[in-house]
């Protein structure tokens, strides 16, 4: 029978935190600045996250209804019958769906 010892408890710990570091760092994300709602693959609107506002979109469906909160957004309500965009839930970092901008963006593992 074979039991770690202190070197092999440090590398197992060492080899662990830089996983998730490494993790953090690749997913993190900075927080958005701005929102670019898009409609049919063109860009309809870009809008600042500093201040409220509310917007529609008119789509094939119908209208999609869009929510911004000072660093934040949101598909309030959309015509689509799984919802799928409203259960998404506010949105604050650069790469997220809604397409949230930032100084920098973090990998995209949708894009891939």
């Amino acid at each position: 029978m074979t039991t770690l010892r202190a070197g092999d408890l440090g590398v197992l710990l060492t080899s662990g935190s830089l996983v998730v570091a490494l993790t953090i760092w690749a997913w993190g994300g900075d927080r958005g600045d701005t929102v670019v709602i898009r409609a049919a693959g063109q860009v309809v609107e870009t809008a600042s996250l500093a201040q409220a506002r509310t917007f529609a979109v008119a789509g094939p469906l119908g209208t999609t209804h869009i929510e911004i909160e000072p660093g934040r957004a949101r598909i309030a309500r959309d015509p689509s019958p799984r919802q799928l965009c409203v259960k998404q839930g506010w949105l604050t970092q650069s790469g997220q769906a809604l397409e949230i901008r930032g100084r920098t963006t973090a990998y995209d593992t949708l894009g891939y």
